[in-house]
């Protein structure tokens, strides 16, 4: 059989596409070989250093050795952290990229162009035929369409492979939206070049679903670009929604024309299925509202603690458990616009039972003289580790909305205090060889210390002696005077504080002051200051000071995250260093990608 221009653009049309998932599966699978690597690495490493421990000789001395060739690798990795993750670029205030975002962009892009006009040169000789790579770029779009759906959805195959989260592939999401809405671009001017004069093809059915489905694309690639999508998130998605479900509906239609429409009914399937799991999610977890089983149902109350935060109380199922800073969606009927909205934030409660372990026979030292006097202050009506707990920052839409019903009736420690307690559980369990933690909670208000002040407490007293724990609290509002924070007093009505010697004490210059009336700051190891915390000064000191393995985790605004990432790039977290016995610096950033 001949070979004729024809037979060779319908056989590349056909293989190229393929060839695209191919090459995109192997570097999933790349990076999920490498994820678990790092995975199970980490969890036998931790078990070394965990038995390591337990020996008193090893446990008394932790101090740097000198270069050895076999941290060279180690900080190769640190390396690669750094360059990846930490070094980035910024756009504005609010939006940056790292390098690894960089890169797989700029490779995407450049992957998909150089599939779509390579072997496009006909068998005349005339390079860049455009009946060679008109057809294919529109193929080559529609093959991606399945992954691009995976990828925005919470329950996705690539998640679980390669261990990375839903909402930090939204990212991935946007991006290859972006790249395959500028292909299809130029598989639509190519069929007018192509096809000119246009006119007698509009009778066409394909043609003009084709269109339908690029107003509906164009329409939500201007609506996701994120000055909109983060000033109205709730436009963007209904927006989305509506404009999703038109383009696939068009694009079926179209694409059906030329037999290739089963690139896009696997959309619908993936996002049915998603949409299946979040339900019978949401049914087992609410299993009393819908009647399955009589119980306590998940009713919340809305507690307004200043003009800018709310504080959720739920009561916890005993079916229901989740990680430390984990996310939850919740779905308020009476809050929400559409009974079934649903909308993300962490968990600050602690899903274990650290705090109902019995009295423990404390050290005599001055720490724990101090934490004694301390739990003398704690009623008995604290219920942040019997319920869901959540922390909120009223912006606008739905959380102004909350705040309302709040009103009638720095969120950032919502992922780090479920963090520092659940090391403090694993470090007394003998789980964890952590020896230092330094929590540093910036707030605007001194008041705020009222949320957590009773954990933090509890959560000192249970720390083993082993552990060296540092809290700094650092008010960042205007200097005031702080008023004597309320005592909190046992069981009993008559029970009297702890300390009578209550006074007002006055931050200036940035001096760090301990408050002797209140028991919180009566614990040496917690330390108050007026003045934004120097993130640079205190990473830089503490990685000096480490040795093994050390864990940064940041959640808050974009100028948090930014100071952090800078402070362990180079020469701070440099591969020398490591090797010379520095440690291994990993990094946190908790941010949740959608706005």
């Amino acid at each position: 059989m001949a070979v004729t221009d024809k037979s060779l653009r319908s056989a590349r049309n056909q293989l190229y596409p393929m060839q695209a998932w191919y090459c995109i599966g192997l570097f999933i699978f790349i990076i999920a070989i490498f994820q678990w690597i790092s995975f199970l690495h980490s969890k036998l490493a931790g078990r070394r250093q965990t038995s390591d421990a337990s020996d008193p000789e090893h446990a008394s001395v932790h101090r740097r050795r000198g270069f050895s060739w076999r941290r060279v690798p180690l900080g190769l990795v640190n390396a690669y952290r750094v360059i990846s993750f930490r070094w980035t670029l910024e756009f504005g205030k609010s939006y940056t990229l790292n390098m690894a975002e960089v890169f797989v962009t700029m490779a995407y892009i450049v992957f998909l162009f150089v599939w779509t006009f390579v072997d496009t040169t006909d068998l005349e000789g005339h390079a860049l035929d455009i009946t060679y790579w008109c057809n294919r770029s529109g193929m080559l779009a529609a093959s991606q369409f399945p992954l691009i759906t995976a990828l925005g959805t919470k329950n996705n195959i690539v998640s679980l492979i390669t261990g990375i989260s839903y909402d930090k592939l939204n990212y991935v999401h946007r991006m290859m939206s972006r790249v395959v809405f500028v292909l299809l671009w130029v598989h639509v001017g190519g069929e007018v070049v192509r096809n000119a004069p246009f006119q007698p093809y509009f009778s066409k059915q394909w043609l003009i679903w084709g269109l339908i489905s690029m107003v509906a694309f164009t329409i939500l690639c201007i609506v996701s670009l994120r000055p909109i999508r983060a000033q109205a998130y709730e436009l963007f998605f209904y927006i989305h929604f509506a404009m999703v479900s038109t383009f696939l509906i068009g694009a079926y239609f179209h694409t059906q024309n030329f037999t290739v429409a089963y690139w896009i009914y696997p959309c619908f399937v993936i996002w049915g299925l998603d949409r299946l799991i979040r339900f019978l999610r949401l049914v087992v977890f609410n299993h009393s509202y819908f009647g399955f089983r009589s119980g306590s149902t998940m009713d919340g109350t809305a507690e307004l603690l200043s003009d800018d935060f709310v504080r959720l109380r739920f009561h916890r199922p005993s079916h229901f458990h989740w990680t430390p800073g984990q996310t939850a969606y919740l779905i308020m009927p009476s809050v929400s616009r559409l009974p079934f909205e649903a909308h993300p934030f962490t968990i600050a409660s602690f899903n274990s039972t650290l705090f109902d372990v019995p009295e423990e026979q404390k050290p005599t030292s001055e720490k724990y003289t101090q934490i004694s006097l301390a739990e003398g202050t704690l009623g008995s009506s604290a219920p942040f580790w019997k319920e869901l707990v959540f922390f909120i920052n009223v912006r606008e839409g739905f959380t102004a909305r909350l705040k309302d019903a709040a009103s009638k009736g720095g969120s950032g420690v919502s992922y780090t205090l479920p963090v520092l307690l659940d090391i403090i559980e694993r470090v007394r369990n003998g789980q964890s060889s952590c020896r230092r933690v330094v929590f540093i909670w910036s707030i605007r208000n001194v008041d705020h210390i009222h949320w957590i002040d009773e954990v933090l407490i509890r959560a000192l007293r249970l720390a083993p002696p082993s552990l060296s724990i540092s809290i700094q609290i650092h008010v960042t509002g205007a200097p005031a005077t702080i008023e004597i924070l309320p005592q909190s007093y046992g069981p009993n009505d008559d029970a009297k504080p702890v300390r009578d010697d209550s006074r007002s004490e006055e931050l200036q210059d940035g001096k760090i002051m301990e408050i002797s009336s209140d028991a919180l700051f009566a614990i040496e190891s917690v330390k108050l200051a007026h003045e934004r915390p120097d993130l640079q000064t205190i990473l830089r000191d503490e990685v000096k000071a480490a040795t093994g393995r050390m864990s940064v985790s940041v959640c808050g605004s974009q100028s948090i995250a930014r100071s952090v990432r800078g402070a362990l790039r180079f020469p701070v977290s440099n591969p020398l260093s490591v090797a010379n016995g520095g440690p291994s610096v990993t990094l946190h950033v908790e941010s949740f990608g959608y706005a």
